[in-house]
Protein backbone atom coordinates (compact mmCIF):
# COMPACT_ATOMS: atom_id res chain seq x y z
CA UNK A 1 0.00 0.00 0.00
CA UNK A 2 2.99 2.40 0.59
CA UNK A 3 3.91 1.74 -2.61
CA UNK A 4 1.07 2.69 -4.00
CA UNK A 5 0.67 5.95 -2.54
CA UNK A 6 4.60 6.95 -3.01
CA UNK A 7 4.51 5.82 -6.64
CA UNK A 8 0.86 8.41 -6.74
CA UNK A 9 2.92 10.88 -5.10
CA UNK A 10 5.58 10.84 -7.72
CA UNK A 11 3.34 10.83 -10.54
CA UNK A 12 1.56 14.14 -9.29
CA UNK A 13 4.46 15.85 -9.16
CA UNK A 14 5.90 15.06 -12.50
CA UNK A 15 2.33 15.79 -13.75
CA UNK A 16 2.18 19.12 -11.82
CA UNK A 17 5.84 20.16 -13.44
CA UNK A 18 4.31 18.89 -16.73
CA UNK A 19 1.66 21.32 -16.71
CA UNK A 20 3.41 24.15 -15.06
CA UNK A 21 5.99 23.61 -17.91
CA UNK A 22 3.43 24.21 -20.55
CA UNK A 23 1.42 26.59 -18.96
CA UNK A 24 4.80 28.88 -19.05
CA UNK A 25 5.54 27.69 -22.48
CA UNK A 26 1.82 28.61 -24.09
CA UNK A 27 1.97 32.14 -22.03
CA UNK A 28 5.71 33.26 -23.16
CA UNK A 29 4.51 32.23 -26.75
CA UNK A 30 1.35 34.32 -26.80
CA UNK A 31 3.13 37.36 -25.93
CA UNK A 32 5.45 36.83 -28.99
CA UNK A 33 2.04 37.11 -31.14
CA UNK A 34 1.18 41.00 -32.81
CA UNK A 35 -1.81 40.95 -29.77
CA UNK A 36 0.32 39.75 -27.06
CA UNK A 37 -2.15 37.37 -26.80
CA UNK A 38 -5.09 39.60 -26.38
CA UNK A 39 -8.24 40.68 -28.53
CA UNK A 40 -7.67 42.95 -31.03
CA UNK A 41 -9.82 45.86 -30.66
CA UNK A 42 -11.08 48.34 -33.33
CA UNK A 43 -12.84 51.11 -33.13
CA UNK A 44 -14.23 52.31 -36.84
CA UNK A 45 -16.92 55.05 -36.67
CA UNK A 46 -17.50 55.33 -33.03
CA UNK A 47 -18.31 51.85 -32.76
CA UNK A 48 -16.02 48.91 -30.90
CA UNK A 49 -15.51 45.49 -32.93
CA UNK A 50 -13.18 42.35 -32.49
CA UNK A 51 -10.94 41.48 -35.18
CA UNK A 52 -10.71 38.13 -33.92
CA UNK A 53 -14.57 37.52 -33.62
CA UNK A 54 -16.17 36.80 -37.01
CA UNK A 55 -18.98 39.19 -37.91
CA UNK A 56 -22.24 39.46 -39.99
CA UNK A 57 -22.47 41.39 -42.61
CA UNK A 58 -25.47 40.83 -44.58
CA UNK A 59 -25.57 43.84 -47.70
CA UNK A 60 -24.39 42.94 -50.85
CA UNK A 61 -21.57 45.57 -50.95
CA UNK A 62 -19.52 43.94 -48.34
CA UNK A 63 -17.81 40.73 -48.56
CA UNK A 64 -19.13 37.85 -46.40
CA UNK A 65 -17.29 35.92 -43.40
CA UNK A 66 -18.11 32.24 -43.33
CA UNK A 67 -21.50 31.36 -41.66
CA UNK A 68 -21.88 30.65 -37.86
CA UNK A 69 -24.16 28.31 -36.19
CA UNK A 70 -24.07 30.45 -33.33
CA UNK A 71 -25.66 33.31 -34.73
CA UNK A 72 -22.08 35.29 -34.21
CA UNK A 73 -22.72 35.33 -30.75
CA UNK A 74 -19.00 34.84 -28.71
CA UNK A 75 -21.07 34.31 -25.49
CA UNK A 76 -21.41 30.95 -26.85
CA UNK A 77 -19.26 29.16 -29.29
CA UNK A 78 -19.85 26.01 -30.93
CA UNK A 79 -20.59 23.94 -34.15
CA UNK A 80 -23.50 22.18 -35.79
CA UNK A 81 -21.82 18.84 -34.45
CA UNK A 82 -23.24 17.20 -37.21
CA UNK A 83 -21.27 14.92 -39.49
CA UNK A 84 -20.66 14.97 -43.45
CA UNK A 85 -23.06 11.98 -44.29
CA UNK A 86 -26.27 14.17 -42.01
CA UNK A 87 -28.78 14.57 -44.61
CA UNK A 88 -29.79 17.78 -42.44
CA UNK A 89 -26.57 19.10 -42.76
CA UNK A 90 -25.92 18.40 -46.31
CA UNK A 91 -29.59 20.38 -46.84
CA UNK A 92 -28.11 23.31 -45.13
CA UNK A 93 -25.18 23.50 -46.99
CA UNK A 94 -26.47 22.95 -50.31
CA UNK A 95 -28.95 26.19 -49.03
CA UNK A 96 -25.82 28.26 -48.34
CA UNK A 97 -24.01 27.02 -51.97
CA UNK A 98 -27.32 28.51 -54.34
CA UNK A 99 -27.86 31.60 -51.69
CA UNK A 100 -24.03 32.22 -52.61
CA UNK A 101 -24.87 31.36 -56.46
CA UNK A 102 -27.53 34.12 -56.68
CA UNK A 103 -26.05 36.48 -55.13
CA UNK A 104 -22.57 36.48 -56.94
CA UNK A 105 -24.55 35.39 -60.72
CA UNK A 106 -21.22 36.36 -62.40
CA UNK A 107 -19.31 33.22 -61.29
CA UNK A 108 -21.76 31.16 -62.82
CA UNK A 109 -20.86 27.60 -62.28
CA UNK A 110 -17.54 28.41 -60.39
CA UNK A 111 -17.17 26.26 -57.70
CA UNK A 112 -17.71 27.90 -54.01
CA UNK A 113 -14.78 28.19 -51.84
CA UNK A 114 -15.32 25.96 -48.66
CA UNK A 115 -15.64 28.34 -45.80
CA UNK A 116 -18.35 30.24 -47.73
CA UNK A 117 -20.70 27.63 -47.47
CA UNK A 118 -19.47 25.41 -43.93
CA UNK A 119 -19.55 27.61 -40.46
CA UNK A 120 -16.06 26.34 -38.64
CA UNK A 121 -15.86 24.38 -34.98
CA UNK A 122 -16.32 27.95 -33.19
CA UNK A 123 -18.98 29.12 -35.16
CA UNK A 124 -16.66 32.19 -34.80
CA UNK A 125 -13.81 32.47 -37.44
CA UNK A 126 -13.47 35.92 -38.40
CA UNK A 127 -10.97 35.09 -41.36
CA UNK A 128 -12.05 33.83 -45.13
CA UNK A 129 -9.61 32.64 -47.81
CA UNK A 130 -8.13 34.31 -50.69
CA UNK A 131 -10.53 32.41 -52.68
CA UNK A 132 -13.20 33.11 -50.75
CA UNK A 133 -12.85 37.11 -50.87
CA UNK A 134 -12.24 37.00 -55.06
CA UNK A 135 -15.22 34.88 -55.44
CA UNK A 136 -17.04 37.92 -54.20
CA UNK A 137 -14.94 40.55 -55.69
CA UNK A 138 -17.04 41.07 -58.73
CA UNK A 139 -20.40 41.26 -56.63
CA UNK A 140 -18.83 43.79 -54.45
CA UNK A 141 -17.37 45.91 -57.78
CA UNK A 142 -20.34 46.05 -59.70
CA UNK A 143 -22.79 47.26 -55.92
CA UNK A 144 -19.94 49.63 -55.54
CA UNK A 145 -18.82 50.73 -58.98
CA UNK A 146 -15.13 49.75 -58.74
CA UNK A 147 -13.28 48.18 -60.87
CA UNK A 148 -12.45 44.67 -60.77
CA UNK A 149 -8.84 44.90 -60.64
CA UNK A 150 -8.98 47.52 -57.51
CA UNK A 151 -11.04 45.39 -55.58
CA UNK A 152 -8.63 41.93 -56.43
CA UNK A 153 -5.63 44.70 -55.36
CA UNK A 154 -7.71 45.01 -51.74
CA UNK A 155 -7.80 41.56 -51.40
CA UNK A 156 -3.99 41.09 -51.92
CA UNK A 157 -3.14 44.05 -49.36
CA UNK A 158 -5.10 42.71 -46.98
CA UNK A 159 -3.88 39.23 -47.20
CA UNK A 160 -1.93 37.60 -44.24
CA UNK A 161 0.99 35.12 -45.22
CA UNK A 162 1.19 32.69 -42.73
CA UNK A 163 2.70 33.24 -39.71
CA UNK A 164 6.23 33.48 -39.85
CA UNK A 165 6.34 31.66 -43.81
CA UNK A 166 5.35 28.43 -42.44
CA UNK A 167 2.45 27.75 -40.33
CA UNK A 168 -1.52 27.62 -41.23
CA UNK A 169 -2.39 29.03 -44.57
CA UNK A 170 -2.81 32.70 -45.96
CA UNK A 171 -6.14 34.56 -44.99
CA UNK A 172 -8.55 37.77 -44.97
CA UNK A 173 -10.15 39.14 -42.21
CA UNK A 174 -13.54 40.09 -43.00
CA UNK A 175 -14.12 42.80 -40.75
CA UNK A 176 -10.42 44.33 -41.65
CA UNK A 177 -11.32 43.95 -45.04
CA UNK A 178 -14.64 45.51 -44.97
CA UNK A 179 -13.06 48.47 -43.54
CA UNK A 180 -10.91 49.18 -46.02
CA UNK A 181 -13.61 48.77 -48.69
CA UNK A 182 -15.48 51.57 -47.31
CA UNK A 183 -11.92 53.53 -47.42
CA UNK A 184 -11.32 52.74 -50.74
CA UNK A 185 -11.90 55.24 -53.13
Amino acid sequence: MKNHIVSAFRLSLVMLAIVGIYLIVVYAGSKVLPTQGNAEIINYKGQKFYANIGQEFKSEKYFHGRPSNVNYNAAGSGGSNKGPSNKEYLETVQKRIDTLKLQNPEMGNAKVPVELATASGSGLDPDISEEGALYQAKRISKMRNLSVEKINTLIKDQTQKPFLGLFGPSKINVLKLNIALDQLK
